[in-house]
């Protein structure tokens, strides 16, 4: 009875959360229904020490991250600059390419670290224009942003801003560069698999015959690209240059210290580096866009507001894991996850990440469900097996960007109703470019880590 309580609570988490209710109280009523089937599971003790605690502890991690990136994706958004790199990607692609120009205009924004709600808010009426113009069905515009927007570089990209790629650190005690040239692979895997499926989609629908009214792209006073795309590679240059050279260069022995939590410099270079790249490019972007800002304190007081509902979604499902993890009857089904492939712990992560990631529709919160329960598990068998905690890492970050992409994920419909599409006529294309590819990338990535280690 104890473990059909956990399947009928993560069964009514994802019904639900599908049929469009909110997690932040869907979670907390998943978590208390799960524990009335548990022994030894006060219902108010379980909510407010273990599942508010939870809650808490990962917005006092993460907090900044998801603070600095909604700030820094709506001044990109109002000022224009989302909007210019996109243009003048389109331009340079040329319209007999369009699948490609939308894919990596998306790229290129969610890369430097723009939210994928703002690049697809921003790249959808460029891509609505060239799709008409090369005759190309309406219906693969949803399949082209989430190609460049949710797959290679949410996750697998070394050096990536996203918060999928900043949760492992932590855990792992690595950098957001962790295992660069199998993350590189993963994302080539999924870019050209993705184009190759999006392509031949193109040529089995045929040209589109329906004339869709174009929006008038041109905005006034609109700033050059490099405005915009200058901030997005000062991101990934200082988060690489503060992770590997500057941060690990101090002393770090005040960090001992109960007042500062005795931990490991390891654990918290990562963040910081990504804290401070993130501001100083933020800085940057103000300075080089502030002729384009008409009300940049309301811009930034909006950025900050647009943060909190995604972090305290994500924490709600990481306090709802924290409550199934406690349960007596988590520690059956974390031994059979463990027990998959004993010993090849990137296995293990793998399936326990998606499966997770599945059920939530979240990959961040997959991903911080699994690895607050498992993580230290994994490390120690990484200890025992002689395996680079990068590898982990990245596996980590990869697994979570795919089942999460199941109908039910809150991007996907989103993304369909910017685009004026729904699942039926578009899922299709979604679920093979954001899920089945980014899935066997995961796979061709534990398959030669395991093999030959990490790199």
């Amino acid at each position: 009875m104890e473990i059909l309580g956990v399947i009928l609570s993560l069964a009514g988490l994802m019904y639900f959360a599908y049929r469009g209710v909110n997690v932040l109280i869907l979670a907390p009523i998943m978590a208390s229904f799960a524990a009335l089937f548990q022994d030894q599971a006060p219902l108010m003790a379980t909510y407010t020490q273990i599942f508010m605690p939870a809650l808490g502890s990962y917005l006092l991690k993460y907090f900044p991250i998801f603070l600095l990136g909604a700030i820094f994706g709506k001044l990109m958004s109002v000022s224009g600059a989302a909007k210019s790199v996109g243009q003048m990607v389109a331009g340079l692609i040329g319209k007999e390419r369009a699948i490609l120009a939308v894919v990596l205009a998306c790229a290129i924004l969610t890369y430097g670290g723009v939210s994928l709600f703002v690049v697809a808010f921003c790249i959808y009426p460029i891509a609505r224009d060239l799709f008409s113009e090369a005759k190309i069905q309406k219906r693969l515009i949803p399949g082209a942003i989430a190609l460049g927007s949710f797959t290679f570089t949410m996750t697998a990209l070394p050096g990536t801003p996203a918060i999928q790629n900043a949760i492992p650190m932590p855990y792992f005690n690595t950098n957001a560069f962790a295992a660069p040239v199998l993350g590189s692979l993963g994302a080539i895997i999924m870019f050209a698999a993705g184009m190759w499926w999006l392509n031949r989609r193109n040529k089995i629908l045929g040209p589109d015959t329906e004339k869709m009214e174009l929006e008038d792209n041109h905005q006034e006073n609109l700033p050059h690209f490099m405005v915009g795309l200058a901030p997005l590679i000062l991101v990934v240059l200082l988060n690489y240059i503060l992770s590997s050279w500057v941060f690990p260069s101090f002393s770090f022995d005040y960090l001992n210290l109960p007042k500062f939590g005795e931990t490991e410099p390891g654990k918290v270079i990562g963040l910081w580096s990504l804290i401070s790249a993130m501001c100083i490019s933020i800085l940057f972007l103000i300075a080089l866009a502030w002729k384009h800002l008409k009300t940049p304190i309301q811009d930034i007081n909006k950025g900050t507001m647009d943060s909190l509902l995604p972090i305290f979604n994500t924490a709600s499902e990481v306090g709802y894991g924290a409550c199934i993890a406690s349960f007596a009857s988590f520690a059956v089904i974390k031994n059979a996850v463990l027990g998959i492939a004993p010993g090849t712990p990137l296995i293990s992560e793998a399936i326990a990440i998606n499966t997770l990631a599945g059920i939530t529709g979240s990959a961040s919160g997959g991903l911080s469900i699994a690895l607050e329960a498992l993580g230290k598990n994994y490390m120690e068998m990484a200890a025992q097996t002689g395996l680079n905690p990068e590898l982990l890492h990245r596996v980590a970050s990869m697994a979570c960007g795919g089942f999460d992409t199941l109908p039910h994920n809150g991007a996907v419909i989103t993304l369909l109703a910017i685009c004026s599409m729904d699942h039926k006529r578009s899922y299709a294309e979604i679920f093979m470019v954001a899920v089945l590819f980014p899935f066997l990338a995961t796979a061709a990535v534990v398959l030669l880590g395991t093999a030959m280690g990490s790199f």
